[in-house]
């Protein structure tokens, strides 16, 4: 009786942490999928990660595939010690590249568009999801945020 007592509430407190929050070796694990994904600089209609922010209005200049929540689109920890900023794709035009490649992701996104079929995607103005927001029901998009224009720190889904 008492093992079974122990396993439920084990169970409980298991199923509690997923609700709370992710651990952080998990957390980690999303964080390097982020950052180092193939699917992070798909073209968007490519990549299996769902969410993706523009460096241009209107879904302009270069842009970055999401596929987990960021806390901090500056302070991405993948496991080595370190943490990493998000930056936008480096994607060549020519001789050059297009508007925005390689920049910091946090306060220089201006538009973005949600394509997950059940999950509505948000947009903070700080770090740990605070502050005003864009909100993106499935299959929406936002030529230019409202709220988060180039003033951007956190993304996740809802």
């Amino acid at each position: 009786m008492r093992k079974s007592a122990a396993g439920a509430l084990a169970g409980a407190l298991a199923a509690l942490g997923v609700l709370v929050g992710a651990p952080a070796a998990e957390a980690d694990q999303f964080d390097s999928w982020n950052l180092y994904q193939m699917d992070s600089c798909y073209k968007p209609w490519e990549s299996a990660f769902k969410f993706h922010l523009w460096f241009n209005s209107g879904q302009n200049g270069t842009w970055r595939n999401v596929g987990y929540s960021f806390y901090d689109f500056d302070a991405l920890w993948p496991g080595d010690g370190h943490a990493h900023p998000m930056r936008f794709c480096s994607i060549p035009l020519g001789s050059t590249y297009l508007d925005g490649s390689v920049k910091n992701v946090k306060n220089n996104a201006a538009s973005g568009q949600n394509d997950h079929e059940s999950y509505g995607a948000t947009v903070y103005y700080s770090s740990g999801y605070k502050g005003p927001k864009d909100v993106m029901a499935p299959y929406q998009h936002i030529d230019r945020f409202v709220n988060v224009y180039n003033d951007n720190a956190s993304f996740k889904w809802s």
